[in-house]
């Protein structure tokens, strides 16, 4: 009888993973599981600016996968990737707070606030950032919101 709660609990626990796993790259904002179009999430923190990182240092976190500067860059996100990975799903943070839209993101526009990573979209003269900036706490409490309810 113990076995089959065991066999029970693992199956459970390996159908959960393949749900979320699932729901999480359905929700990202990622090209065939590549988040951030190959830009190093840890350098934003570490170098503050955003460093192409290179396919032979990948790592999949839950379906999504991250390349890396560095070894030491790849290392230090395996300890804690929750810390180093994107808001809202690395899809522009103005556009999540303004409408709750995915919008896409140009990797080199980026702010780091109370020690997480968000990107914003910045071509043909457009740079959300700067109309984040404006309004940052009530732009960012409406895209925590909307975030929400995208994921859930």
């Amino acid at each position: 009888m113990k076995n089959l709660f065991f066999t029970i609990l693992i199956l459970f626990s390996i159908i959960s993973f393949g749900q979320n796993t699932a729901k999480r790259t359905k929700q990202y904002n990622i090209e065939s599981t590549l988040a951030i179009q190959g830009y190093d999430p840890v350098a934003y923190f570490k170098a503050n600016k955003a460093i192409k990182g290179k396919k032979d240092l990948s790592y999949v976190f839950d379906g999504i996968t991250y390349h890396f500067a560095s070894k030491e860059n790849k290392d230090e996100f395996q300890k804690s990737p929750q810390k180093y990975e994107p808001q809202y799903g690395g899809w522009c943070a103005y556009a999540m707070g303004s409408s709750g839209d995915k919008v896409e993101i140009n990797p080199e526009t980026f702010k780091i606030i109370d020690g997480k990573l968000y990107l914003f979209y910045n071509a043909f003269f457009n740079n959300t950032l700067k109309s984040w900036n404006k309004d940052e706490k009530g732009l960012k409490a409406k895209a925590d919101t909307n975030w929400k309810k995208i994921i859930n």
